[in-house]
């Protein structure tokens, strides 16, 4: 089996307020397009993940926090206004982290060899003692960690393509071993952080893209400076940060990439990690808020999964 895809309805009891752009619609839309252009794709429930493993990557008083002050009703802002929480968000949130976890573990049992987690709340910025940008958990990097100490993965590359740069994924690869991160996304633009100068040598790599980057830049740039790194760092396994907001005309930020752009480098991160991963590959859903571009540019992920 090539690809499989992790999911599950929880994400669609995460409510934000009318008018968010991170929105139930954006699951539902890939819920349509897994059936009716990749029918053939497995698609698995997303398990929960344990209390330790979010434990692995997140303060014990913000985790426990978050458990308690579940709303019963009402939908309650966590971070001044981007961040929301509704009655089902928080089984949400632990659904979303394991999927990464389940896609870990049938990737590296050799169950599959890539694997989508099209899950909400995304988690890139979800920081170890508190909720930001959308994110409650950090998805990806719990996953990581999973990898790290279930399989004894010495070296782990998580590489994200959000347009915003992954605050919290940054954070956490400064604080363990064993991960490497690599960012691209738009500069300046919110969190603020991943600005020029703001790399650590084997474990962060950050790359400011200017406002308005289309196609031939950010390939370039890839082909220059990721791909590279990529194969000097020779990871055991590639996780991805996939977010699809760096397209022309989505609501939160103002780079010009083509759903086309996010099928070629999938391909070629896969396809340029192989020789040290045999093309095992974990993908987590993040940001992409113009829900056509968001089916386009998953559609195009999935078919260079599969095709690698």
């Amino acid at each position: 089996m090539t690809l499989t895809i992790y999911t599950h309805p929880s994400g669609l009891e995460h409510l934000t307020p009318d008018g968010h752009i991170e929105r139930v619609e954006r699951l539902q839309t890939l819920l349509d397009l897994f059936k009716s252009d990749f029918a053939d794709v497995p698609v698995k429930p997303a398990p929960q993940a344990t209390l330790d493993q979010i434990l692995a990557a997140h303060d014990e008083n913000y985790v426990f926090a978050l458990e308690e002050n579940q709303p019963m009703a009402d939908i309650i802002p966590l971070d001044g206004g981007d961040t929301w929480m509704s009655p089902g968000t928080y089984n949400a949130a632990l659904h979303a982290a394991g999927a990464a976890i389940a896609a870990v573990d049938d990737v590296m049992s050799g169950a599959t060899k890539t694997t989508f987690c099209a899950m909400r709340p995304p988690g890139h910025h979800a920081e170890p003692g508190h909720a930001m940008g959308f994110c409650l958990f950090n998805n990806v990097f719990i996953g990581a960690l999973h990898a790290r100490e279930a399989y004894g993965l010495e070296k782990i590359a998580i590489v994200d393509f959000d347009v915003h740069h992954g605050n919290a994924s940054d954070t956490m690869a400064r604080r363990h071993d064993g991960i490497f991160y690599v960012s691209s996304h738009q500069w300046p633009l919110f969190p603020g952080s991943g600005e020029p100068g703001s790399s650590v040598n084997g474990r962060v790599l950050n790359i400011p893209l200017e406002d308005g980057t289309g196609s031939d830049t950010f390939r370039d740039t890839y082909e220059r400076v990721v791909f590279p790194a990529l194969e000097a760092y020779a990871p055991d396994l590639l996780m991805i940060s996939a977010g699809f907001d760096a397209c022309a005309d989505d609501p939160s930020a103002s780079m010009n990439l083509s759903p086309d752009d996010f099928g070629w480098v999938t391909e070629m991160l896969v396809r340029k990690t192989a020789p040290s991963t045999g093309g095992k590959t974990v993908s987590v859903l993040e940001g992409g808020y113009n829900l056509e571009n968001l089916k386009n540019g998953v559609a195009a992920h999935l078919k260079a999964l599969q095709n690698t």
